[in-house]
């Protein structure tokens, strides 16, 4: 059966849906949660959620085999990044090569690359007059954000439009759309 790690640097909005949406799913798990922030709610979430988690440093993450490892012997065959905001090292983007999901809170590529998350990347789509917005889902390579794009959906700026209300209104699109475009790539890749 399919095993999946969430990743999450902070709150885990997504993370709860996520595990919430394949709860009771006899073909594919969330069997593991992990962060590089050891004060990120996902923690409390996790705990809640009864899931198992682990917290990394930077050291752990980039100069060595800890969290490849862990993936290992929890049998994990997906990960799946929800609001994860470091760039992934060769040896997890080589051990995951395709499995790999990340979803971005704009329509890439435009909004994208190293520091465009959340209130930033809302703030940017208002400053450019662009009259929609949307969610990203895609695979992950080696650079923030450019990875073979999955899925899109789109949602109007209004005129008045905040970062606050455009954000809540891209929440929705996440919430929605994420589990089950993760589901689909899951089952098409085993």
């Amino acid at each position: 059966m399919p095993s999946l790690a969430l990743f999450a640097s902070g709150n885990g909005s997504n993370v709860q849906r996520i595990v919430e949406y394949f709860s009771g799913n006899p073909h594919i798990g969330i069997d593991l949660i992990l962060t590089n922030n050891p004060r990120a709610y996902v923690l409390e979430r996790a705990r809640n959620l009864k899931i198992p988690s682990v917290v990394f440093s930077r050291k752990e993450f980039y100069g060595s085999n800890y969290v490849p490892d862990i993936l290992a012997v929890q049998n994990i065959s997906h990960i799946v990044l929800a609001g994860f905001l470091w760039l992934i090292p060769e040896n997890i983007l080589s051990a995951f090569q395709g499995k790999i999901l990340n979803i971005h809170p704009a329509l890439l590529p435009k909004y994208g690359g190293k520091g465009m998350y959340g209130t930033r990347v809302h703030q940017a789509v208002l400053a450019s007059g662009d009259p929609e917005s949307g969610i990203t889902i895609h695979y992950v390579n080696e650079k923030y954000d450019d990875g073979q794009i999955i899925f899109q959906s789109r949602c109007p700026v209004i005129p008045g439009e905040t970062p606050e209300t455009l954000a809540e209104k891209i929440h929705q699109l996440e919430y929605r759309h994420f589990p089950e475009i993760i589901e689909s790539v899951v089952k098409k890749s085993r």
